[in-house]
C-alpha cells in the first residue's frame, strides 16, 4: 500500500490526520506528519522526511501531502522526488485526506488523481437563500 506522509506548517498535518482517524474510525494506510515551525532547519527536516518515506513505502510509493505550494514544507516535500518514489500534492484539506483514505488500495498514482478530485469537490459555496 502506498504510505502517507504530512508536511504542513504548525500542527495542521498532525490536526487533519487526528480529525480523519476521528471521522473515520481509524487510519488504512501508514501515514506520519511533520511539523514545520518558522525557525525550523529546513535540511533537518529532510532527512526526517526522507527517514519517513524509508518507513512508510512497502514498494508502493509515499503520497507526500503539504499545505502550500511554494512554502518551506513544500519545498522540502519536492526535494525528495530525487531521492524517493514520492509523488507531492500541495493545497492539502480535509475533503483531499479523507478521499485519500477512503481508497488505500489505489497505487500511487490513481491515488493523486483521487486526491486531487477530492480537493476540488470538497470546495462547495453556499450562501443564504432569499425568501420569495
Amino acid at each position: 500500500m502506498t504510505g502517507l506522509l504530512l508536511i504542513t506548517h504548525g500542527s495542521l498535518g498532525d490536526d487533519m490526520l487526528n480529525a480523519a482517524k476521528q471521522i473515520l474510525g481509524g487510519c488504512p494506510l501508514a501515514a506520519e506528519a511533520i511539523t514545520v515551525e518558522a525557525d525550523c532547519d529546513p535540511d533537518q527536516l529532510l532527512e526526517t522526511a526522507g527517514k519517513l518515506c524509508d518507513t512508510l513505502d512497502d514498494g508502493a510509493g509515499v503520497l507526500v501531502l503539504t499545505d502550500l505550494y511554494g512554502s518551506t514544507p513544500s519545498n522540502i516535500a519536492n526535494r525528495l522526488i530525487d531521492t524517493h518514489n514520492a509523488r507531492i500534492i500541495s493545497g492539502a484539506n480535509l475533503p483531499m485526506l479523507l478521499r485519500i483514505l477512503n481508497y488505500p488500495d489505489m497505487n500511487l498514482e490513481a491515488l493523486c488523481e483521487k486526491a486531487a478530485n477530492g480537493a476540488r469537490d470538497g470546495i462547495v459555496v453556499t450562501s443564504r437563500k432569499e425568501a420569495s
